[in-house]
């Protein structure tokens, strides 16, 4: 076995034999030489060495925003969507849950249908329910009208939001 010490690392060269691996005194390495690599502490302070400039890889642009308008809407499935949604609200005009009724809901402004009990944050808003009001309205209900009694924790995929904005466009 022979160590050597260059730039501040040890190399350890193993030498074989064909018949076993007996170490045997080489000057230069071999193919049948295998070379380890150990760091070890320099002896003294060297001055670090230039650093090449890190090539840095174009970061990849971010994915667009998925918009109302990037997606079509299937009312069909909307309705089946829409169950989840049937625990507080109806799509039938004059009917109201713990929720208002949704029937004529796009395009209506919040906290309108006389007689329901709304949250202050809701009458107060002045939203219109839009399809993109309600798309984004839809993701995280208290998220975007903070003080809504609303406790749905919203619909997280955008397809399916499309699709129940889609159904109610069909009730009115």
């Amino acid at each position: 076995m022979r160590v050597l010490t260059l730039s501040g690392f040890t190399l350890v060269a193993l030498l074989t034999t064909a018949c076993g691996g007996a170490d045997k005194p080489a000057e230069t390495p071999t193919a049948e030489t295998s070379v380890v690599a150990a760091p070890v502490a320099p002896a003294a302070e060297a001055p670090a060495p230039a650093a090449e400039p890190a090539t840095v890889a174009a970061a990849a642009p971010a994915p667009a925003a998925v918009t109302y308008a990037s997606l079509t809407g299937d009312a069909a499935k909307g309705e089946k969507l829409f169950a989840q949604c049937k625990a507080c609200h109806v799509a039938e005009a004059g009917k109201n849950r713990v929720g208002p009724s949704l029937w004529a809901v796009v395009g209506r402004t919040a906290g309108s249908i006389a007689g329901f009990n709304y949250s202050k944050a809701n009458k107060e808003s002045g939203v219109t329910w839009s399809e993109d009001v309600l798309f984004t309205y839809l993701e995280a209900p208290a998220k975007f009208m903070p003080g809504t009694r609303m406790a749905f924790g919203g619909l997280k995929n955008p397809q399916d939001r499309a699709d129940v904005i889609a159904y109610l466009k069909t009730k009115a």
